[in-house]
């Protein structure tokens, strides 16, 4: 029964979890529409709500292109697998009802971080087009660049909590959130969930002024839907993880969603205020100044935690 249970539990995390998606894309098109003063979608329905229902029905029904040079196994299944990967991550969630009691999932949470390299790299080479290919090496030398930073800081807060399970986050923030005591970390991290997920300022997986698409040039119809969706999926878990991480973590809060909520419109707002990034500053930031930040900063929550087991 039980089983039964946590995996009707889980249909539906999923299906909320794509209808976010969905209204993210909207809401995507609508901020960037008045940042750039005009005004967005507006025709389809009711000031055009039904805009991503009408995408997904366009992109789902269109006629699949396969190139005949391309891979065409590991091209056909990267995007199901990037997607894949990008909603099981969110069964790391730590909801107090205990729909699967994850006691490492800091662990899972870098595992399916780290996998979802390889469907963007496969994704490249698979196509076999230059442009894919060089978008898809750019995507995962950032992405491995990054990681390797927030891996650091993860490592601090589990010498802080003394645990992996992100449920602890709830019980150490009852009285006063991360976020006022570790503004710095909290600056690297929302960079690092940038650089994560592709996004403006460290959107080189996709420069579109010298690579067309990136990785997914080749991709079209549902291949593109897929890795479209499984990128704003990944959005609204880094969202979720810097909520939960730094600003409290009680899930049964409606103040929670409108903290998350934010959180996805500053993803939107910094793609619509920063312009690119030079790639050599983009390394040069991930391992010259958040390499070292992290790196001290693990080596003092170790020296605060072994003050305080002293003192106690």
């Amino acid at each position: 029964m039980e089983f039964y249970l946590s995996i009707i539990m889980s249909l539906m995390l999923v299906i909320c979890i794509l209808i976010s998606v969905a209204f993210l894309t909207l809401l995507e098109r609508k901020i960037l529409g008045y940042i750039q003063i005009r005004k967005g979608p507006n025709k389809v329905g009711l000031l055009g709500i039904p805009q991503p229902f009408c995408d997904a029905i366009k992109l789902f029904t269109k006629e699949q292109t396969y190139p005949i040079l391309s891979n065409y196994i590991s091209y056909y299944f990267s995007p199901i697998f990037s997607l894949f990967l990008s909603l099981i991550i969110w069964l790391c969630m730590p909801m107090l009802i205990k729909l699967f009691s994850f006691n490492l999932s800091l662990l899972f949470f870098l595992s399916c971080i780290s996998f979802s390299v390889y469907s963007v790299m496969v994704a490249g080479w698979s196509s076999n087009s230059n442009y894919a290919l060089l978008g898809g090496l750019r995507a995962v030398a950032q992405t491995i660049s990054y990681e390797v930073s927030m891996a650091l800081i993860l490592l601090s807060f589990v010498f802080l909590i003394g645990d992996y399970n992100i449920l602890n986050f709830y019980f150490f923030q009852k009285f006063i959130w991360f976020f006022i005591i570790l503004l710095p970390i909290v600056l690297v991290w929302v960079s690092i969930c940038l650089a994560e997920t592709n996004r403006t300022p460290f959107d080189f997986a996709e420069g579109e002024s010298e690579l067309v698409s990136g990785f997914n040039v080749e991709y079209s119809s549902g291949g593109f839907a897929l890795i479209f969706m499984a990128e704003y999926s990944s959005i609204l878990f880094m969202s979720m993880m810097i909520c939960v991480i730094f600003m409290g973590c009680d899930l049964m809060n409606f103040l929670f969603y409108v903290k998350l909520s934010y959180i996805s419109f500053l993803f939107i707002w910094v793609r619509g205020t920063l312009p690119r990034f030079r790639y050599d500053k983009l390394m040069y930031l991930a391992w010259k100044i958040f390499l070292p930040l992290s790196l001290n900063y693990l080596l003092f929550f170790i020296g605060f935690k072994l003050i305080m087991i002293n003192l106690l």
